[in-house]
C-alpha cells in the first residue's frame, strides 16, 4: 500500500516536470521494490542520462543488473479503435498495360478496385518465462498474439508466435539467447502462413545505450500458394539511446530474403527504422518514427507485370506520430493516439498504394 501511494506521488510530479532526475530515480526504485521490473527498468535507464555522482551511477547500474539476474516473467496487454482509410491497400489504378506479340497493350482492370475503408479492433498480448536452470542458464519461454478483426471477415488478421531455447549471461551486461520460434497466421478466419526455424539474440548494455542483434533462418509454408514455401532468414542489429532523462533515440537495420519455390517470388532486401520518444512539460509524451523497407524480386517476366519489363523492386515507407497523455490511465491502461501513414512505391503495375490510418491504443505493460 505505502509502495503504491509513493508510486502515485512520484508519477504527479513527473506529469509536469519529466526532468526531474531524483524524482523518477525514486520512481524508479518503488517499481523495483514492488516487483514491475519492466517500469523500474525503464525508468533506471532514464536516470542514467542525467547528472548523477557517480556512487548514485554505479548503484543504478546494481539495481538494473539485480533485475536482469531476478527477473522472471513479464507480459504485456493493448487493444486499440483503428480506422483506415485502404484496408486492401488499393492503389485505385483501372488501365495497365501487357506485353503481347502485337506490342504493348493497354488493359482496363475489371471488378471493383476502389478501397475500403472501415474501422477495426485490434488486439495484442505477450509474455515471457524466464526460468533458472543453473547460476549461468536460463529457459526462456513465451508467446505473442495479435489480432486485427474489421466488419466481415475478408480483412481480419491473426498472428501467434511461441519460442523457447536457452539463455546465458555473459557477463554482468551482456546476454545471448538461442531460441527455437513457431508462428501461425490467419487470414479472413482461415489458417494462411506457417514459420518455423531458430533464432539467436543477444543485448548489451552501454550505460544509457542498448546495443542488440538477432539472426534468424527457418522455413515458411503457405497454405495454398506453394509458390510461396521455402527457406526465410532475416538479420538485424539495433540501438536504444537514452539521450537526456526525458528523450529516448531509437533505431534498427536489417536484411530479410525469401527463397520462395517460384523464382518470381523469391526477394531479398534492407529495413531501417527509426523513432525517438520525448517527455514534454504538461504531462504530454510525443512520439514519431519511421521506416523504409527496400524489397528486390529475383524473377522477371508477367508474374509482376512491371511497367519496365525489369525485376520487381518495391519500397515501403511509414511514418508514425503518437500522443498520450502520462496522467491519464483507464483502469490501469493509458490511452494513446496514433497517427499512421504508409505508402508502397513500386515498377510492379497497379500494386503501389498510399494508406493513412488512426489508432486510439490502451495499452498496459505488466
Amino acid at each position: 500500500m505505502l509502495l503504491d501511494r509513493a508510486i502515485a506521488i512520484f508519477h504527479a510530479l513527473l506529469v509536469s516536470r519529466p526532468e526531474l532526475v531524483r524524482v523518477r530515480l525514486e520512481l524508479a526504485r518503488a517499481f523495483f521494490f514492488k516487483g514491475e521490473d519492466a517500469l523500474a527498468r525503464r525508468h533506471f535507464e532514464h536516470v542514467l542520462a542525467g547528472d548523477l555522482p557517480p556512487a548514485v551511477r554505479e548503484n543504478v547500474h546494481v539495481f538494473l543488473a539485480a533485475i536482469r539476474d531476478t527477473r522472471r516473467w513479464h507480459g504485456h496487454f493493448g487493444f486499440s479503435v483503428a480506422p483506415d482509410d485502404n484496408l486492401n491497400s488499393a492503389s485505385g489504378v483501372r488501365t495497365v498495360f501487357l506485353d503481347t506479340p502485337f506490342g504493348r497493350l493497354p488493359l482496363q482492370r475489371g471488378g471493383d478496385i476502389s478501397r475500403k475503408s472501415g474501422v477495426g479492433v485490434a488486439m495484442h498480448a505477450g509474455g515471457e518465462h524466464r526460468y533458472p536452470l543453473t547460476a549461468d542458464l536460463r529457459l526462456r519461454s513465451g508467446a505473442e498474439a495479435a489480432v486485427r478483426e474489421h466488419k466481415g471477415r475478408i480483412f481480419d488478421r491473426h498472428v501467434f508466435a511461441t519460442h523457447i531455447g536457452p539463455l546465458t549471461p555473459i557477463d554482468g551486461r551482456t546476454e545471448a539467447s538461442l531460441l527455437a520460434t513457431v508462428s501461425r497466421q490467419w487470414t479472413a478466419g482461415r489458417p494462411h502462413m506457417d514459420r518455423y526455424g531458430l533464432r539467436l539474440e543477444g543485448e548489451r548494455r552501454l550505460s544509457r545505450l542498448t546495443l542488440h542483434g538477432s539472426i534468424a533462418a527457418g522455413r515458411r509454408n503457405c497454405r495454398g500458394c506453394d509458390r510461396l514455401d521455402g527457406p526465410v532468414g532475416d538479420i538485424e542489429l539495433g540501438a536504444a539511446w537514452t539521450a537526456l532523462p526525458t528523450l529516448r533515440l531509437a533505431g534498427i537495420a536489417g536484411w530479410s530474403w525469401r527463397r520462395a519455390n517460384s523464382e518470381h517470388w523469391r526477394n531479398a532486401g534492407p529495413q531501417l527504422r527509426l523513432g525517438a520518444t520525448a517527455a514534454l512539460p504538461h504531462g504530454f509524451t510525443v512520439g514519431v518514427g519511421a521506416s523504409m523497407e527496400w524489397t528486390e524480386y529475383r524473377g522477371a517476366g508477367p508474374a509482376h507485370n512491371t511497367s519496365d519489363g525489369r525485376p520487381r523492386e518495391d519500397l515501403r515507407r511509414t511514418l508514425s506520430l503518437s500522443v498520450r497523455h502520462r496522467a491519464v490511465t483507464v483502469l490501469g491502461f493509458s490511452p494513446q493516439l496514433s497517427l499512421i501513414g504508409e505508402s508502397r512505391k513500386t515498377n510492379a503495375q497497379a500494386l503501389g498504394y498510399k494508406r493513412r490510418r488512426a489508432e486510439l491504443s490502451f495499452v498496459r505493460l505488466f
